[in-house]
């Protein structure tokens, strides 16, 4: 490759070699030579190693350069005492070079040493290798995309582990690349965290610079590591030569594969070379051969699976010294830097060097590594020089391209801040004044603009205006606040560009392929924002620590970007990372975002405190009018309290702010008198309660909300007790003192003390003084409250602490406050803590409550909890059932409330073993307000969700919400509207509940249900069993029949629970029982989203309930028709197999066989199931069908044994398949499964025993299997096993096993009988019904193929895949990990691109939803009248939308409309919106859908004029693979595009749909390829779909559009003219056998243009004259050379001419006149002609096919569809009117609407003669038979008549009589 060699009057030298680098053919093994002269021998020798070491060379070849050098530094070399002998004593005794030291040589000290070490060439090493590595998997990544292939995240790793072997030692290196030349190197040693930063870059030469501890080194690698020899570099002109790791002993595989065949048996001695194995390698037998001499010991058997690496024997060698083992090299390397990883370098970058440095986002940031960027960021922008050294950088490049002057200005400034800069030893409280250097060049600006010369100067100067911009005005903390906040956003914005494609729950191939698209000629954009990727966990690190700086800056805190102007402007990336979701560390980025921006949203605490004091103050004065609003208004006081208290210095402001305090507090009870007590620090209010609420008696029937409101208006109300609503501890302790009179009064005290230390050591006095505000009242029991604010907690944060030391307090004064009736004693300390790691939040305040009925004891469930709330929040719920820990409190302007972790307890685990173990979180809300409204309900609500947001535990599951409106205000309210407005909200929110793990949200609220009522209190309880529909069960809180407690009552009639979609586990319950740990089928749900991410089946019927009401809100905001939406949209029934004799018990296929099953429609709970496929007869009140509609809908239960296919699922699929189609309804199948049963003989496999080749080594291998006497008595008769007998080695008689056919049912290949069975059922069903299937899950298999079988098919976008064999046994397969997930095999990118799968959506939701749409296109029932609706799109207006010749636009617009190129919408052909199109990721040569016109579903069929995309991808099985991208012009039918036409057809007509086909096809395609792709046979299919069809088919011509050759063969109306029609678009519509270009060049041939010029040019005629009239032969050439010239002068204009004339027989007025279309139709008015047609042909066929059955009697034939119709013209000529008007649409319909009883009875008297008919030609064809068989017929029918129809037969058969006398 190079070769480096400067020769000197001393040393000279010659090289065989060329000037291309290659050694020319006749060179030797010495292809160079040096001579090296000088004074004596030693001055030779010295000139020689200086020339040796200058010289350089690199190549493939070895050289000996290093071995001569160190030879001739030897000291036998120096003393010239040398000979052959010593040369060859050198070679034998050191084998290996001269790499060995100079006494294990025998030489003494012969040996000098390298000029580099062996740990720097072994670093050097490793960072090449890692690069390499890095470097080659981006481009193999790269290759894989522009293949087409879904490249392995693995190519784009940025660990690599890398060991080397250099002089004996193996170097083991853990290579880290931390940017893209950087990299960290450590040694793989879990007890070594030293480690070293190296820099490479590639030079151009091929070489790499690479930076160690401050020195460059340049390394050249001369050839790569190989198995068989090792990696060879030059560094420093120095080979460096890395040995092979060579361990003869493992005997393993490189490659994936299976040991099929041993060749040697254990303990085999076995030379070196020789085979020992086979293995399969992907179908491919390889022998595998020893290195060594030794003895074998096998690790594995045969059969074995192995993958790369993996030991498959040991050798013992018969000569261990004979091979060399390295030593693993352990500690630290000697080379600079070695340890920290810094640089030896004194040099300290510049603040803007540090800065970029900092916001470079590592490849992979350690935290060592996160720790000195973050500090780099900070030094950057605290360096006053920052700004200085970016406008320097910018303004160096100016010099000479600006104004001298203005450079040297600037230049001075910048200097002269550097100078004093430097003076004042670097102060950074300097400011550089930026806003002067701007002004500078603004003033240059505005004189160069004068004389117009400032552009120039404006671009130029660009930069540098872009440097001053952060620095200009800045008003940041630092000089480079602003400049680091905008590159924060920059960062931000970059991360969520990155990670937009992979958030969310996004798999990574299908992120990969989003990518390919959106970047199809940019893979290295693509690869980078992968690998960016890879790194999430460091950015996101990165990233959490920017929000951190940010938030501090938004509150003002110390902070980089504190005071930064344009700090807003991280706000919306805020928000848009706050809603990026998908696995734990998005969510935990996602949440620092929402909880700096929730936290923004809060209320100031300075403002607070502000108004509070300002309140208290005049409150002081005498003024009460602002305290009153401020209470009124909620406005949260618990968190500022205490700091307000610390901060007041008047005794009486200290008063009035108690006093606020304490009214808030007790706002739900009567205040009677507020007392002060300056002296003592006190505040005494006298207050009574309030009656308590009415209850509903237990046994009253409530089925429906109207039983409610007769149950409240008739007095069935009974109460509990008197209790005061406030005081009630019955809701908080199992033992209660008495309840408390509501009329009673009582008295709370609120007291300050300095701190908990003045408590404890006050004293007796101190209590005395707390107590003597208390009345004395004995008799009425502990009535009373204590309220104690300790201002300062004396450093101490233990709660538990101040629990015990206020518990000590209190027990010294138990009998004082017995007497002074304290019924609680309440402290209010001050916390002095922020609530979780939140910048800015409130500081709530600890409480602690002692009651009276705990003897002053504190319960810690209700720690934190002001006492007045505590009942309010039905704690008790929780305590039973669950350890919990209180985890947060808030008091906002809505309410208060309180956040608790609960785990399950073990008891309660017992009882419920599959509940959960994980923590969950309850929240607990109460919020009293003025009025109960929506908005009341919703702020507290959405507060709620905030606290549990900010608190972070939103990651847990099964989260609760409790939520309890308080108001005094007993408004009328009627709780099924409560139900509507709570619901709306809640799916509002759903997003977020969902995100946040809330799946329950119950709400309590007392309520009047009419004027004068008494109230009663209402629970509404919330849930989302499916993630998608939310449901709502309403209860009434009753007593029950004892009168003694509290119940739980389900109001009937509500929408829940007609639709039985609601949870009524509350029913009955005390209001007090605990919250279980599951809710009902929570394991089912769990087990179906684990094992396919889809839903448990009982749950679907819901889903079709909200996609239906779904379709009627849209409707609704269409329409308007909501006034007829019905209350239920759906009913369901069970559809059950069962036994005919209704014996019960389980049932068999056998039972089906023999006929003793049916299906039987019945009402039973959810999972009562014990089969793995569920049906239900649906009855859906759509828009179209507000009556109701019924479907069938199948579904497989994958939480029954992984939703497999057994034959007992088979049966119940067939007969709900049956039942379909005898109803005629649709069949809807909801897939989720895993392929047919596999299953094994559990009862054989417990018993049966091995016969093993060596009992004693049963590694050996196996003869038989078998089952012994005893086992084969038991199983044999019993036809489990068939077995043969045979004798054993003991011998013993044993049964060898032949068979085993097993006792339990579906283990094997009866299942696939099975699913035979459907599969035809299901092929059977789509000809007869409509099918569909809805792929909500993987499905595998049979499940696959009933899928296909269906046609119709909705795919999930996720999880859903459709296959026939599993990834992972299709790796195991071909030996290799060449699938990462099914969706690779059969996800929506394979089966929406190849057409099986004709929609896709996101969610099941989604999936549901759409299937209920396209149900609204199809009749109720098989051939039943479409499904019109109404239409806010009138018929007749006309159509905006027109094709511009010439110009390709999308189709769609054509039946859509669109917007112009002024954005003005323009109408399309169909309804606005109507029109939805289905496999549109395959063959997009075509398009087709349905849509309405006029409200008549249509299936619709259109042609892509524009060139459209065939992508087949490339199989990652293959790796020669690549993606094949077809571009398929428009206007061509291609196999595709065909075979889709052919099927939407087939789709079509199974759906009863007329059709609308817009045409536009110049022909088939007809190349090679495509003929070979079968074009022929599918355009073939398109004819056999017409032939078939019986509905009407419209083939029209649009404008500016044609048919040519094949295309009109297939479209033309002949095929089946019983209903095709072919219109045409007028003037502009075109069709031929070839298009008029092509049609010219074979019919209007140059001969033919010249006698057409001949004909018409007048010049032309004039010059044939004169040729024909001159006879000199000269003016003969002149006028035929003249002729020439204006024949090809004219004839560019004939040709055109030519074209337009053969263009003129392919007009619309000729295929008109030819027939081949029934007319032309204008294109602006097609959509009126059209509806009118669309709907006589409807009614026509109607009449026609009541006439064709009237005909169809007995043997006879019916009338054809054309006879029919001419006898309907015939009919119509007789009613009067001429046979002109046939063709007028409206006439004709108007005629049949008018003689509709007429025509009836016509065909009714054509029914009477067909049957008179067919009795006539049976009777006199059989002669005397016949005739006897007439009377014998009549004698059975009078049999069956009734008395009168036998009356009426005998007067006939008498008139008949009479008739023949």
């Amino acid at each position: 490759q190079e070769i480096n060699f400067r020769s000197t009057p001393s040393v000279w030298g010659y090289f065989s070699m060329d000037s291309s680098g290659s050694i020319h053919e006749f060179a030797d093994s010495q292809f160079g030579h040096l001579f090296a002269n000088g004074a004596d021998r030693e001055q030779a020798r010295r000139n020689m190693v200086l020339a040796l070491k200058e010289l350089s060379i690199r190549g493939e070849i070895a050289t000996t350069v290093d071995y001569i050098s160190n030879l001739i530094e030897l000291d036998d070399f120096i003393g010239n005492k040398i000979d052959t002998a010593w040369l060859d004593g050198i070679i034998k005794k050191n084998v290996d070079g001269m790499a060995l030291t100079a006494d294990a040589a025998g030489f003494g000290d012969s040996k000098k040493k390298n000029g580099l070490s062996d740990h720097l060439n072994a670093v050097l090493g490793a960072v090449v290798t890692a690069y390499d590595r890095c470097l080659d998997g981006e481009k193999a990544f790269i290759y894989a995309l522009e293949k087409g292939q879904l490249p392995s995240e693995s190519l784009l790793s940025m660990v690599h582990k890398v060991e080397l072997i250099l002089n004996g030692i193996k170097y083991k290196f853990v290579c880290t690349r931390s940017g893209p030349n950087k990299f960290c190197v450590e040694i793989d040693d879990e007890s070594s965290a030293s480690f070293i930063n190296v820099n490479v870059r590639i030079l151009s030469d091929g070489g790499y610079l690479i930076e160690i501890g401050g020195k460059s080194n340049i390394a050249y690698v001369t050839a790569r590591a190989s198995a068989a020899s090792g990696m060879k570099m030059i560094v420093a002109g120095s080979n460096v030569t890395f040995s092979p790791d060579y361990d003869p002993t493992c005997l393993r595989t490189d490659v994936a594969g299976k040991l099929v065949k041993k060749l040697v048996p254990d303990g085999t001695h076995v030379k070196k070379g020789e085979s020992y194995c086979e293995i399969e390698v992907m179908k491919m037998f390889m022998p595998l051969k020893v290195g060594e001499n030794g003895t074998i010991s096998w690790n594995n058997n045969e059969g074995a699976a192995l993958s790369a690496g993996d030991l498959i024997a040991s050798l013992e060698l018969d000569n261990p010294d004979a091979v060399k083992t390295a030593t693993v090299f352990t500690g630290d390397l000697d080379i600079a830097g070695w340890g920290s990883g810094a640089s030896n370098s004194d040099n300290k970058p510049k603040p803007h060097i540090l800065l970029r440095r900092a916001g470079e986002q590592g490849y992979v940031l350690s935290q060592q590594a996160l720790k000195e960027a973050v500090a780099d960021l900070d030094n950057a922008v605290m360096d006053s020089c920052l700004p200085v050294y970016e406008l320097d950088e910018q303004l160096s490049v100016l010099s000479g391209r600006i104004n001298s002057k203005l450079y040297e200005a600037l230049s001075a400034m910048i200097k002269e801040f550097k100078a004093k800069h430097e003076s004042s030893s670097g102060d950074n409280s300097m400011m550089f004044p930026v806003d002067k250097f701007a002004e500078l060049l603004s003033a240059e600006e505005q004189a160069l603009k004068k004389v117009g010369a400032d552009t120039m100067f404006i671009t130029l100067t660009a930069p540098l205006r872009e440097a001053i911009a952060p620095y200009a005005g800045n008003q940041g903390a630092f000089p480079g606040s602003e400049r680091v906040l905008i590159g924060f956003v920059q960062e931000m914005r970059s991360w969520i560009a990155n990670e937009r494609w992979f958030c969310d729950g996004t798999v990574y191939a299908d992120a990969v392929e989003n990518l390919r698209q959106a970047h199809k000629d940019d893979f290295q954009t693509v690869m980078s924002i992968c690998r960016a990727h890879g790194r999430l966990a460091y950015t996101a690190e990165l990233l959490k620590k920017m929000i951190t700086s940010i938030g501090k800056g938004i509150e003002n805190q110390e902070s980089i970007v504190g005071g930064a102007s344009s700090i807003d402007t991280a706000i919306p990336c805020l928000s848009e990372i706050g809603s990026m979701g998908g696995n734990a560390v998005y969510k935990s980025v996602s949440l620092q975002a929402r909880r700096l921006l929730l936290q923004e949203s809060l209320p100031s605490v300075l403002k607070r405190k502000l108004r509070v004091v300002n309140i208290a103050k005049e409150l002081a004065c005498g003024s009460s009018d602002s305290a009153q609003a401020l209470i009124d208004e909620d406005i949260p006081l618990a968190d500022i309290m205490l700091p307000i208290l610390n901060e007041l210095d008047g005794k009486k402001e200290c008063l009035s702010a108690i006093e606020l305090y304490a009214k808030q507090l007790y706002q739900n009870d009567v205040i009677k008198d507020v007392q002060y007590s300056a002296e003592d620090s006190q505040v005494k209010i006298v207050f009574t309660g309030k009656q308590n609420m009415n209850l509903l008696k237990s046994s009253a029937p409530m089925t429906s909300m109207t039983d409610l409101t007769r149950m409240v208006s008739s007095g069935s109300l009974s109460k509990l007790c008197d209790l005061s609503d406030s005081e009630s501890d019955a809701g908080t302790k199992k033992s209660s003192t008495d309840p408390i009179p509501a009329t009673t009064p009582r008295s709370a005290v609120f007291s300050v003390v300095d701190s908990i230390e003045a408590l404890e050591s006050g004293g007796v006095a101190m209590f005395d003084t707390l107590l003597k505000a208390f009345p004395k009242n004995a008799e009425s029991g502990p009535i009373n409250n204590l309220h104690v604010f300790v201002l300062s907690n004396g450093g101490c944060s233990d709660m538990d602490i101040f629990a015990e030391r206020f518990e000590a307090v209190l027990s010294q004064y138990v009998d004082a406050m017995t007497q002074a009736d304290i019924r609680r004693v309440t402290f209010v300390v001050d916390t002095n803590t922020k609530a979780e790691e939140f910048v800015g939040a409130p500081t709530m305040p600890a409480i602690f409550t002692f009651r009276a009925v705990s003897d002053f004891k504190e319960d810690s469930l209700f720690r934190h909890i002001e006492p007045n709330h505590a009942f309010h929040l039905d704690l008790t719920r929780l305590s039973k059932n669950f350890n919990v820990k209180g985890l947060n409190s808030q008091q906002t302007s809505t309410g208060n409330i309180q956040l608790y972790e609960a785990t399950p307890k073990s008891y309660a685990l017992t009882k419920d073993t599959k509940a959960s173990r994980a923590p969950r979180i309850f929240v607990r809300a109460l919020s009293f307000v003025d009025a109960i409204t929506s908005n009341a309900f919703e702020s507290i609500f959405v507060d709620s969700m905030n606290a549990l947001d900010l608190n972070g535990a939103g990651n847990a599951e099964n989260n609760h919400l409790f939520i309890n409106l308080i108001s005094d205000d007993r408004v009328v309210l009627d709780p099924s509207e409560v139900e509507q407005a709570l619901m709306s909200i809640i799916k509002r929110h759903g997003d977020r509940l969902k995100r946040l793990g809330l799946t329950e949200v119950e709400t309590r609220l007392e309520c009047c249900l009419s004027e004068g009522s008494p109230p009663i209190a209402i629970r509404l309880v919330a849930n989302n069993p499916t993630g998608f529909v939310h449901v709502l069960n309403t209860y009434v809180e009753a007593v029950d029949d004892t009168e003694t407690k509290k119940v739980f009552r389900l109001v009937g009639g509500t929408k829940a629970s007609l639709a039985c979609s609601g949870d009524s586990s509350w029913e009955g319950m005390d209001v007090t029982t605990p919250y279980p740990l599951t809710r009902p089928f929570d394991a089912q749900r769990k087990a179906a989203a684990k094992s396919s991410d889809t839903l448990y089946c009982y749950d679907l019927p819901a889903l079709f309930e909200a996609a239906v009401e779904l379709k009627w809100s849209d409707a609704a905001a269409e329409t308007g028709v909501e006034g007829s939406r019905p209350m239920m949209t759906t009913y369901t029934t069970e559809l059950v197999v069962q036994k005919k004799d209704g014996s019960g018990g389980s049932w068999t296929m056998q039972d089906y066989l023999d006929g003793d099953l049916e299906l039987a429609e019945m009402h039973r709970g959810a999972g009562a199931n014990d089969v793995g496929m569920v049906a239900w007869l649906m009855t859906l009140k759509t828009t179209e069908y507000p009556e109701g509609r019924q479907v069938v809908l199948i579904a497989n239960d994958i939480t029954f044994k992984a939703g497999s296919f057994g034959t007992r699922e088979d049966v119940v699929f067939k007969l709900a398949s049956e039942f379909a189609r005898a109803k005629r309804v649709p069949r809807l199948y909801v897939a989720a499964n895993s392929g047919a049963r596999i299953g094994t003989a559990e009862g054989v496999k417990k018993s049966f025993k091995v016969a093993f080749k060596d009992p004693s080594k049963p590694e050996s291998g196996f003869q038989y299997l078998y089952v012994d006497e005893e086992t084969y008595q038991r199983l044999g008769p019993n036809g489990d096993i068939n077995a043969e007998p045979t004798v054993d080695e003991s011998g013993n008689t044993v049964y060898k096993l032949t068979d085993i056919i097993g006792a339990e049912p579906d283990l094997g290949v009866e299942n696939l009988k099975g699913s035979g069975l459907i599969a035809g059922e299901t092929s059977s069903a789509y000809n007869d019904i409509f099918t569909m299937t809805i792929v909500m899950g993987r499905t595998v298999g049979i499940g696959a193929y009933l899928v296909r079988l269906g046609q119709r098919t909705i795919q999930k976008t996720s999880s859903s895949p459709i296959i026939l064999t599993g990834y992972q046994a299709l790796n195991k397969l071909m030996g290799v990990e060449v699938y990462s997930t099914n969706d690779q095999l059969g996800g929506p990118g394979i089966m929406y691109t190849n057409g099986i799968s004709h929609l896709v959506a996101p969610d099941h939701l989604v999936a549901v939803t759409q299937a209920v749409e396209w149900l609204s296109y199809v009749p109720s029932i098989r051939g039943g009248l479409l499904p019109i609706t109404g239409s806010s799109d009138t018929i007749d207006r006309t159509i905006d939308f027109c094709p511009t010749p010439g110009a390709p636009y999308d189709p769609r617009c054509l039946i859509t409309g669109g917007e112009s190129a002024d954005g003005k919408w323009q109408s399309g052909f169909f309804d606005k919106g109507s029109f939805v199109e289905t496999l549109g990721g395959w063959a997009k040569a075509v398009v087709v859908g349905r849509a309405r016109l006029g409200g008549i579903p249509m299936g619709v069929i259109i042609t892509e004029n524009r060139t459209s995309e065939c992508v087949k991808p490339a199989d990652p099985a293959d790796v020669s693979a690549t993606e094949n991208v077809i571009q398929q012009p428009g206007c061509v039918w291609f196999p595709n595009s065909a075979y889709k036409t052919a099927q939407a057809i087939n789709d079509f007509r199974t759906e009863d749909l007329p059709l609308m086909i817009f045409a536009n096809w110049r022909g088939f395609s007809g190349g090679q390829r495509d003929m070979f792709d079968e074009v022929l046979k599918y355009g073939s299919m398109i004819v056999d779909a017409f032939v078939a069809y019986e509905q009407p088919i419209f083939v029209f011509i649009p404008p500016f559009a044609e048919i040519r050759g094949g295309a009109w063969v297939v479209l033309d109306a002949s095929i089946n003219a019983n209903v095709m029609e072919m219109y045409a678009s007028s003037k502009t519509a075109r069709g031929g056998v070839l298009e008029a270009n092509g049609t010219a060049s074979v019919k209007y041939r140059v001969k033919d243009l010249i006698a057409t010029m001949h004909r018409l040019d007048d010049k032309l005629k004039e010059l044939d004259a004169k040729l024909a009239s001159t006879e000199d032969g000269t003016e003969k050439e002149a006028t035929a050379a003249a002729i020439k010239q204006r024949e090809n002068m004219l004839l560019p204009v004939y040709e055109q001419i030519a074209v337009k004339f053969c263009e003129l027989h392919d007009t619309p007025g000729r295929m008109k006149a030819t027939g081949v279309i029934e007319r032309e139709v204008e294109w602006e008015h097609a959509r009126t002609f059209f509806f009118w047609r669309l709907r006589r042909k409807l009614a026509e066929y109607d009449l026609r096919k009541k006439l064709m059955n009237a005909t169809n009697i007995g043997a006879n034939d019916s009338l054809s569809p054309l006879d029919a119709s001419n006898q309907i013209k015939g009919w119509f000529c007789e009613s009067g009117s001429g046979s002109d008007t046939w063709g007028d649409d409206t006439t004709v319909l108007s005629w049949m609407a008018q003689s509709h009883e007429v025509l009836d009875k016509k065909v009714d008297d054509v029914r009477v003669n067909s049957i008179a008919n067919e009795i006539e030609s049976a009777v006199t064809s059989s002669g005397e038979l016949g005739m006897k068989a007439l009377a014998e017929g009549i004698s059975r029918l009078s049999e069956k008549l009734s008395g009168k129809e036998k009356a009426d037969l005998g007067l006939v058969l008498s008139s008949m009589m009479k008739s023949l006398e």
